[in-house]
């Protein structure tokens, strides 16, 4: 993610140096108050700060490796199978405590607890899904900020202009002093198109890949829960493996 937004800042700076235009030009202070302030003022207002916060939180979260090792999850998960196949279900709570996630723990904590499988599935299932949509809602925020940053940027430009022909003196400073003040819609739009949106959607990604890892926990647990035999569990959750993960396997 870091990568990509030096690339895009490093691709827009050389663009300016190659146009001949002073960097100095574009710093403005006033325009980046105006874009900066008024966006996350507006984003106050359209977002309660409780959502506010865990859209920050889910940003910060970004920037933490998260890359899941299905493989090594799937094993994982036929080793409960095989203790609960040899022992019962109920011998693999002693090893709950040492899984290597989260989800995949409270899941068979539940999975021992419950009588009925019609019970557990619908529990994961909801958790699933409520997750899932907890992190399109934090998405949604960043998406929003992204849409009014151009207009508040635009807002700058307008009080640039004013300030333009409240000191009208010759053409020079005029068209000066115009260019000066389009720097706010440039900072309005790098906001919303190298910070904002892309952020959005990284975060869309994200919640798809943990969505991805928590079915394949979901259907193991299930599977335990069953009584499977591990050999034909590892074929079905082998199933939530990526092409390349595969191909690299075989």
């Amino acid at each position: 993610m870091l990568a990509g937004v030096a690339i895009a800042l490093i691709a827009m700076l050389a663009g300016i140096a190659s146009a001949g235009i002073s960097l100095k030009y574009f710093l403005q202070p006033t325009g980046v108050l105006i874009v900066v302030g008024g966006t996350l003022g507006v984003t106050i207002i359209t977002t309660p700060h409780t959502g506010l916060l865990n859209a920050v939180r889910r940003v910060s979260q970004l920037f933490r490796n998260s890359v899941f090792d299905r493989e090594a999850l799937i094993e994982e998960i036929v080793s409960y199978a095989r203790v609960a196949r040899s022992k019962g279900l109920f011998a693999i709570e002693p090893l709950i405590e040492q899984a290597s996630n989260r989800f995949l723990a409270e899941s068979l904590l539940l999975a021992v607890d419950v009588k009925q499988r019609s019970e557990l599935q619908g529990a994961l299932e909801g958790k699933v899904r409520l997750r899932e949509r907890q992190g399109e809602m934090d998405a949604r925020i960043l998406e929003v900020a992204g849409g009014f940053a151009p207009t508040i940027g635009v807002v700058g430009t307008v009080v640039g202009l004013i300030d333009v022909f409240r000191q009208f003196s010759t053409l020079s400073s005029v068209v000066n002093g115009v260019g000066t003040a389009f720097v706010s819609t440039i900072y309005g739009l790098v906001l919303a198109n190298l910070v904002l949106l892309p952020a959005a959607q990284r975060i869309r990604a994200r919640v798809a890949e943990v969505f991805e890892t928590q079915e394949l926990m979901m259907e193991g647990v299930l599977c335990v829960y069953d009584g499977i035999h591990p050999a034909v569990m590892r074929q079905r959750l082998r199933c939530f493996l990526r092409e390349a993960e595969e191909s690299h396997d075989a």
